[in-house]
């Protein structure tokens, strides 16, 4: 193994599935031959190789990091026993030997170094030149990678059209067996199981992704095993933390945990929602992209579960029925929350799909969730302080009324689009006093008047609207509407010819600012 006092943080594996030294071996036209070190029983299939590397180094050792294919004429080779130890002891995967210049056969003394030791030794004819080996090795990498993206994204449509189906917990789960070959558990809190799919492992297995379930979901301390106790045996268990946080007592418990019971790969993930679940899963073998395809189980399952899904549920469906049958948006806000309602509107990079959207709600406390594609608005009952996403950019109203839904709608989407041309965060709606002062019927008559010349133009009262917001701003404004800041300054030129004022009059401007809100 590479050396356990190598800096914290350096690469151990590519991010790229590694390649098994039997597809090497079938590529013809290379003309490698396997003459040592074949690990029994497993074969060529069983070494991965993860990197390719050309070293004539005596002691390759400083310059591997794990699973190298490690390419050599043996120009410097005098102690063919140690060379083969020290590749093993840095966890090189094989050693390829080119039988050019230096050397017309493979050294007998390294054949039987690498025997003994079961570490794979080819023989590289001398018409192969060693780039080609590494570009066939990335080749492969590059095939495997894309059967990894492919088997992901199938995956992931599989587990979103489980969880549209009537019984979504337990067709989820069916469907993650399915696609890791496997079984998947949802365990209670106190360890035992709720649902479950596919083959059950082993008892050991199971105690074992008790132990990993316990390890995410600490509390409560009884719980032993998935189902039954066990004497626990002695295991290897990682987990995820933060980095640098010292393990033992007072750390903040890791969101995922892993181990192996002989030929099973245990997995546990604790499900968003803080009522303790938490998904287990057990395969037989580690296959690329299988941890991606739990992931996105992780997030269904914990939108699925969320606490909030079984009492709301049914006020959610009246509330509908009644909207549907004629009610109003102030009748039937009752049956969602008490209020007062917030609404919260989001971008992201990419157009956000249905699951990223139900996972910004989940963020946020809510399900009340809605996206045309390309903006994603949430709905949030109570009056409750809204914080910055990752990944997100956000627009958050002033809590309203049911009656006032609209209103506060509108002025989400605003505070989005000043978000967005400011590159913050989040931006939250700004409040000016102004209703106080004024009867809003008053005011509404006012901005109506006003504003008749380009009420017909909601391309030149939107220009206004933001440009005004953003302190006439040419830049910013063509950030904000997606048009070219020639574009802003003649829509601007235009509203005031049609308006009749200069707009870089403060108080032309105010009065429009002013009429614009209330129209």
């Amino acid at each position: 193994m590479p050396d356990p006092t190598a800096p914290q943080g350096a690469p151990s594996a590519p991010p790229t599935p590694p390649v098994p030294l039997a597809s090497l071996l079938a590529r013809k036209e290379l003309g490698l031959r396997l003459v040592a070190g074949v690990p029994v029983p497993r074969g060529a299939d069983s070494v991965r190789i993860q990197w390719v590397h050309t070293s004539e180094m005596a002691d390759p050792y400083p310059y591997l990091l794990g699973g190298e294919l490690l390419l050599t004429a043996g120009v410097l080779l005098k102690d063919p026993e140690m060379y083969a130890a020290r590749v093993v002891e840095a966890g090189g995967a094989a050693i390829g030997f080119g039988v050019a210049p230096v050397y017309d056969t493979v050294p007998d003394a390294l054949v039987a170094a690498c025997e003994r030791r079961e570490l794979p030794l080819l023989e590289v004819p001398p018409q192969t030149p060693f780039t080609a080996i590494a570009r066939a090795v990335w080749g492969l990498m590059a095939q495997a990678r894309l059967r990894e993206v492919r088997r992901v994204s199938e995956a992931q449509q599989g587990l979103a059209g489980a969880a549209a189906r009537p019984d979504p917990v337990p067709a989820v789960l069916q469907q993650l067996a399915s696609r890791l070959g496997g079984w998947a558990v949802l365990l209670a809190p106190d360890g035992s199981a709720l649902h479950t799919a596919g083959r059950a492992p082993s008892r050991e297995a199971r105690a074992a992704l008790g132990r990993l379930a316990r390890l995410v979901s600490p509390e409560p301390e009884e719980q032993e095993s998935v189902g039954e106790a066990a004497t626990p045996p002695a295991l290897r268990v990682a987990a995820e933390t933060e980095p640098g946080e010292p393990a033992g007592a007072g750390r903040r418990a890791p969101t995922s945990a892993t181990d192996t019971v002989g030929e099973t790969h245990l997995a546990a993930y604790a499900l968003g929602g803080g009522d303790g679940l938490v998904l287990g899963v057990a395969a037989e073998g580690r296959e690329p992209g299988g941890h991606t395809v739990a992931g996105v189980a992780v997030v269904l399952l914990s939108l699925l579960t969320a606490p909030h899904r079984g009492a709301d549920a049914s006020g959610r469906t009246t509330a509908l029925v009644r909207l549907l049958l004629g009610g109003t948006p102030a009748e039937v806000a009752r049956d969602l929350g008490p209020g007062p309602w917030t609404v919260v509107h989001g971008t992201r990079p990419g157009q956000p799909d249905p699951i990223a959207a139900s996972a910004l709600g989940a963020a946020l406390g809510s399900t009340l969730v809605d996206t045309d594609g390309e903006t994603v608005r949430v709905l949030l009952s109570g009056d409750r302080r809204i914080e910055p996403q990752p990944g997100w950019t956000l627009g958050v109203s002033a809590p309203a009324t049911a009656e006032d839904l609209g209103t506060a709608d509108t002025a989400a989407a605003r505070a989005l689009r000043r978000a967005e041309a400011n590159r913050v965060p989040l931006a939250r709606q700004r409040h000016t006093g102004l209703g106080e002062l004024v009867a809003p019927d008053e005011a509404a008559v006012h901005a109506r008047t006003l504003l008749a010349p380009v009420a017909d133009s909601p391309a030149l009262t939107e220009t206004l609207r933001v440009w005004l917001s953003l302190h006439g701003s040419w830049d910013r404004t063509a950030v904000a509407l997606g048009v070219h800041r020639n574009t802003v300054r003649q829509r601007v030129a235009r509203c005031g010819s049609l308006l009749g004022v200069d707009l870089d009059d403060a108080d032309v401007r105010m009065e429009l600012w002013f009429a614009l809100r209330y129209s």
